[in-house]
């Protein structure tokens, strides 16, 4: 009997440990001893068997853990109304629509971010965006609002990577980042690909922190300077939507 007590208490403590990645993206094993009141060798353990089993990964430069893609498994049989990336699926349909563009949606894993869902544009010259691919945070308008919406030390450590592209002016990056805040969303043209332009808003959890950026993608000639500015307004609007939804 003590020793199924034992091991049920072992458990309770280890979902405990997930659960304290409910409101942080990235935790360090002291955060996680406090939060959950656990001696850090105890927590050392549990952090030990989840990362085994990839429900955690832990940043060996940062020593911080942040959850593993067994989640993302785990997630891709939830029900299609608790799946984040189907939920905002009609919204995203209902912005393609509007704009006539490429609609796709974007997290930050670390160094990159994961293209999650994406609808494609109607027009025959159109821009297409498998989902699942990764992209650096360096360039690309979804990029820059996921950075400019960061924790400075995330930041600071993605600006600080050996493989940062030589041609991005780190200080000019910065500069973009801080206006990026001011204005609500923003742009690229051809910094990734020749021939194509975004434009990019964030979508905020109910604590205000950026868990995702809305883009419109298409052809350079059809989304000029000046067209993306006009259509920046909407796309904040959806991406505000989707912030309410997901909360």
């Amino acid at each position: 009997m003590e020793e199924q007590k034992s091991t049920v208490r072992a458990v309770e403590r280890a979902l405990d440990v997930l659960l304290c990645f409910t409101d942080e993206t990235e935790l360090t094993l002291s955060e996680i001893s406090t939060k959950i009141s656990l001696h850090k060798s105890t927590v050392h353990r549990l952090l030990a068997s989840l990362e085994s089993k990839g429900f955690l990964i832990r940043d060996s430069q940062t020593d911080k853990y942040r959850l593993g893609f067994r989640i993302w498994e785990l997630s891709a049989n939830m029900t299609h109304a608790d799946d984040p990336a189907i939920m905002l699926l009609p919204e995203m349909e209902s912005l393609r629509d509007l704009l006539g563009e490429t609609i796709s949606l974007y997290v930050r894993d670390g160094r990159e971010r994961i293209r999650i869902q994406a609808v494609q544009s109607n027009q025959p010259i159109r821009r297409v965006a498998p989902v699942g691919v990764r992209m650096p945070l360096a360039v690309g308008a979804s990029s820059k609002v996921l950075m400019a919406y960061a924790d400075p030390a995330d930041v600071a450590d993605v600006l600080a990577d050996d493989n940062w592209p030589e041609w991005v002016d780190r200080d000019l990056f910065r500069e973009q980042l801080a206006q990026i805040q001011k204005q609500g969303y923003a742009t690229s043209i051809e910094e990734r690909e020749v021939g194509a332009a975004a434009v990019a808003a964030p979508i905020f959890d109910r604590h205000g922190k950026v868990v995702a950026a809305l883009s419109v993608s298409g052809p350079s000639n059809r989304l000029t300077e000046e067209k993306m500015k006009e259509i920046s307004m909407p796309i904040r609007q959806s991406a505000a939507r989707m912030g309410k939804m997901m909360r």
